[in-house]
């Protein structure tokens, strides 16, 4: 069941995360605008929640033979549809036993309750079936994690606000804008839309720049079609205006979906209103420059951790008013705890790489 929570006076209670986008959706809306998105869900489904021990080997876009896991989505796919949720497509990804299902895009409230829906669908039939689905950013180490990349459009009225027929690369100067804001805030919205310690163990750079690292990004920067950039532009098929778009690929699955599209809204917005100009795009790989060339190139980094990513929101005034005092406050004061719980623990790793010589 999806409701508002309110007030004993009726009104809206402001730490509800359905009232924190609605409130930033209302700003769009004041400017003219309807906030669409379509995200690219991705999981892995494995034999158990204390296992990692996959279900199938294939790969990206395998379809040579069925597998367990691909009859798993298949039965999600459908049981999906008989909700009311449109999927778009759904393919097996690139690690094993990873797969992702995109639903077609609608406005941000009715795609957060689908989230959320969608997350529940997932893990029930593989529970039905005597398996488990996880949403977990990077739950093996040395293979690609899991991702939400967001495609996003602003439309006004009917029209799609980020087409332009005559621009060569057919974006409106309002969809530029909007990206610039999304490249200018990514750092101070990172914990929000990758809010747990494990979400960056996703986002590293991999010391293998063959092929792109694990198609997850790490530093801040646009391009056309490089896939290791943080937003990227999808390639536009005549006829299809209302599919011109932008896609943001730094969120994680395990997010709260309100909170996340609030926060990619407000920097777009706030580039917007602010004109903000739209950098020049990086096609070569990033991972093959050295920082001193990242750096001439303005580029900079994703927070390389949650408590780095909870520093920079800590002090955004974008933040802060995107989700409102109270949710911000005790956004921070929740992910202090979970970081201080984590950094006092003892790991494996610590165990095999020090004890024996320490």
């Amino acid at each position: 069941m999806f409701c508002d929570i309110v007030t004993p006076d009726g009104e809206p209670f402001q730490s509800d995360p359905r009232a924190v986008l609605k409130r930033n959706l209302k700003r769009a809306s004041d400017l003219g605008y309807t906030y669409y998105v379509g995200p690219e869900l991705e999981y892995f489904y494995f034999k158990n929640s204390r296992s990692v021990k996959v279900l199938d080997e294939g790969g990206y876009f395998d379809q040579e033979s069925p597998s367990l896991a691909t009859d798993l989505r298949r039965q999600t796919v459908l049981t999906l549809e008989e909700l009311g949720i449109p999927v778009e497509s759904s393919h097996h990804e690139v690690a094993l036993s990873q797969h992702e299902i995109d639903l077609r895009h609608t406005d941000a409230l009715t795609m957060a309750d689908t989230v959320m829906t969608y997350r529940v669908v997932v893990k029930e039939i593989a529970m039905q079936n005597g398996y488990y689905a996880s949403f977990m950013p990077k739950p093996v180490a040395g293979i690609n994690g899991s991702g939400m990349h967001v495609h996003q459009s602003l439309f006004s009225g009917n029209i799609n606000a980020f087409y332009d027929e005559k621009s060569p690369d057919h974006l409106t100067d309002v969809a530029r804008n909007f990206a610039a804001g999304l490249l200018r805030h990514a750092r101070e919205i990172t914990s929000v839309t990758d809010q747990w310690v494990n979400s960056y163990k996703r986002l590293v750079p991999s010391r293998d720049p063959e092929p792109l690292g694990y198609e997850a990004p790490a530093f801040v920067s646009w391009a056309r079609v490089n896939r290791s950039d943080l937003l990227r532009l999808p390639a536009y098929k005549t006829g299809r205006e209302e599919s011109r778009r932008i896609e943001y690929r730094a969120p994680d699955l395990s997010c709260n979906p309100y909170l996340a599209f609030s926060v990619m809204l407000a920097a777009g917005l706030d580039g917007i209103e602010g004109r903000y100009p739209l950098p020049e795009p990086v096609e070569e790989n990033l991972y093959r420059m050295t920082e001193i060339e990242r750096l001439e190139l303005g580029i900079q980094t994703l927070p390389g951790s949650l408590f780095e990513a909870i520093q920079i929101t800590e002090n955004s005034e974008l933040v802060r008013k995107a989700l409102g005092d109270q949710v911000f406050d005790s956004f921070i004061r929740n992910k202090k705890i979970e970081w201080d719980q984590y950094r006092s623990q003892v790991t494996d790793y610590e165990i095999d790489r020090y004890l024996p010589t320490l």
